[in-house]
């Protein structure tokens, strides 16, 4: 199964299963969608660079990551992607929820290590490259987990969460406190968060740069300066981009009406829907509809913002869901 996510703010896609809630992507990065834009989930992920350079987004701050480094982003933390001109960039994640770990249980482990990190209270390292001192460690986890979930051998959601909890205790050491962060950092970054949900909420409504503005207490030039310093796009440009995004899941779903569609995601002109979104998607609704209908039936339909589950056409970014054999 090959699953699409869009990449917008706060995802409430399903990663894994209630029971084992663990899943593995291939996501790639070219010219033809060179960009994750900003979002966050409830669940952490583990990553390593396989192919090309990219730039990670992480809290605010600017990462630039080759092949063979590793990402460890704990749950609610934003980030974003971008690949530069005309590299194309791959990498292999495994997204876990907490509860995997046993966040929920009343032992040491989960008060004193679990529930801080995931609630950013225990900062660790996000990249990690080859000169880290736990890079050698962390390295050695993630080709373990890749092949434990590759073979799905009878036990390996055991062997996976005892690897995924070697991981965070070699992590601890350079983890960092909340209180040592700077608190324009914080406040930053809980302000952008706030924006986001915001356009996530309203994406269908008309909005501009003084309602977006006002939810920050910033002037509107400060606003704009803020949003595209830390984001990469104008707050305009991001929102249309959201509403594209949001357009494309319609279609997956059997939505085939251009205009009922546009009208829903925000659109109030046809004919600078259709022009933006082939812009982005490189074909017009109507081929993207009739690329979708040559595809097989699926097993069970698309859900609303979980991702489209078929192969699409190109999607940004094309993010490949993994399910390990039987």
């Amino acid at each position: 199964m090959i699953r699409h996510l869009p990449s917008s703010q706060k995802e409430n896609a399903r990663h894994g299963e209630q029971m084992f809630p663990l899943q593995k992507y291939i996501t790639t990065l070219s010219d033809s969608y060179p960009a994750v834009t900003a979002h966050w989930h409830e669940e952490a992920e583990f990553t390593l660079i396989t192919e090309g350079c990219c730039s990670y987004q992480i809290q605010l701050a600017s990462y630039e990551v080759c092949p063979g480094d590793i990402i460890f982003l704990p749950p609610a933390v934003l980030h974003s992607i971008q690949a530069p001109a005309g590299e194309q960039m791959m990498s292999e994640t495994y997204v876990f929820h907490m509860n995997f770990l046993g966040i929920s249980n009343a032992d040491v482990c989960a008060v004193r290590y679990l529930t801080p990190l995931a609630a950013q209270k225990l900062i660790p390292p996000f990249v990690i490259k080859k000169e880290h001192p736990a890079y050698p460690d962390a390295l050695s986890l993630f080709h373990a987990v890749s092949k434990a979930y590759g073979c799905a051998a009878y036990g390996y959601e055991l062997m996976l969460k005892s690897l995924l909890l070697q991981l965070i205790a070699v992590l601890l050491p350079y983890c960092r406190k909340e209180s040592e962060l700077p608190q324009l950092y914080n406040e930053h970054a809980r302000k952008l968060k706030l924006v986001l949900e915001y356009i996530e909420a309203h994406y269908s409504e008309p909005l501009c740069v003084a309602d977006l503005a006002s939810l920050c207490c910033f002037s509107e030039y400060h606003f704009m300066r803020f949003f595209k310093k830390y984001v990469g796009l104008s707050c305009m440009d991001y929102v249309r981009s959201i509403r594209l995004e949001k357009a494309a899941e319609l279609f997956g779903q059997g939505n085939s009406s251009a205009l009922e569609v546009s009208l829903s995601v925000g659109f109030g002109n046809l004919s600078y829907f259709h022009r933006e979104f082939k812009k982005k998607f490189g074909m017009t609704p109507k081929k993207f509809c009739e690329s979708l209908e040559k595809l097989p039936q699926l097993s069970q339909p698309a859900v609303p913002y979980t991702g489209m589950h078929t192969k699409l056409p190109p999607y940004p970014p094309q993010r490949k869901e993994e399910t390990p054999s039987e």
